[in-house]
């Protein structure tokens, strides 16, 4: 049995905080605000697979109303999230994910990502793939006030 799942995740850009994508953090003036640290590739990937099994949201298990939150790594988020996973009887096929971000560029962040995520998923890197698209100067993106994530994954049962 399969189960795709799908999410997007946004944040905005703001001063004073460290830019964080895929468990790297990236040389940015500017980073994502949120009550985590707010790695927007890491919670997209996380509620994707929340979502193939029908559980909800990723505020449904990880609330920004609970301070054992605050500051936490995304990357411990996405391992909780497997290890669900992996209890309801599930294995990672393959996860497709896009970073959407003016600046800077992602390309020689993207293999140290894809490292720490299939180090957490322990799964094989041709398993997990991210790559990463500018807004052009158009939209929220665009203008550098944000940073939008978006992943599919699919599931099977083992």
């Amino acid at each position: 049995m399969y189960r795709i799942g799908q999410s997007s995740d946004i944040h905005e850009l703001v001063v004073k905080r460290k830019l964080i994508l895929g468990g790297v953090e990236i040389p940015h003036e500017k980073g994502l605000k949120g009550h985590s640290d707010a790695d927007a590739l890491c919670h997209a990937l996380a509620e994707s697979m929340i979502g193939a099994l029908a559980l909800g949201d990723l505020g449904r298990h990880f609330p920004d109303t609970d301070d054992k939150y605050k500051d936490i790594s995304s990357l411990e988020i996405l391992r909780d999230v497997y290890q669900l996973v992996q209890e309801l009887g599930y294995e990672l096929v393959n996860a497709d994910c896009l970073i959407m971000i003016e600046k800077p560029k992602m390309q020689e962040y993207i293999p140290k990502m894809i490292e720490r995520i299939c180090d957490i998923l322990k799964v094989k890197e041709n398993q997990v793939n991210i790559k990463a698209t500018r807004g052009e100067k158009i939209g929220f993106v665009g203008r550098e006030e944000g940073v939008m994530a978006q992943a599919v994954v699919l599931l099977k049962r083992r």
